[in-house]
């Protein structure tokens, strides 16, 4: 069976559940923010969605971290350390990209169900 969480867009699931594995994926509800606080901004969605789905950012086994400015990469890696489980660090990326409007970071990721 598989579970879909709603997300903002009709056409766009903000997490998908399947076989005991969540997909989750998470931008900042504040596009005006700069890149360290759209990062926390977007890490706390990750919270919720997982809770949600029934998992927690201890059972994350991949993210992967898109940003706009690799140059800014410091700043998001400061967000992402105070936010992670670091009992159970999950596999990383982060990946230099162009995104949609005033968004600065994306964050793909994939955990386990509780």
């Amino acid at each position: 069976m598989i579970k879909r969480f709603p997300g903002a867009v009709p056409t766009r699931s903000r997490a998908v559940a399947h076989d005991g594995i969540v997909y989750a994926v998470a931008t900042a509800r504040n596009k005006s923010a700069p890149l360290y606080e759209q990062t926390k901004d977007a890490l706390a969605q990750i919270d919720g969605t997982l809770a949600e789905a029934g998992s927690s950012k201890s059972r994350i086994l991949r993210a992967t971290v898109y940003i706009t400015d690799m140059s800014r990469k410091p700043e998001m890696d400061r967000a992402w350390d105070e936010w992670v489980d670091r009992a159970n660090p999950p596999q990383r990326a982060c990946i230099g990209v162009t995104l949609a409007d005033k968004d600065l970071v994306e964050i793909l990721i994939t955990a386990v169900q509780a």
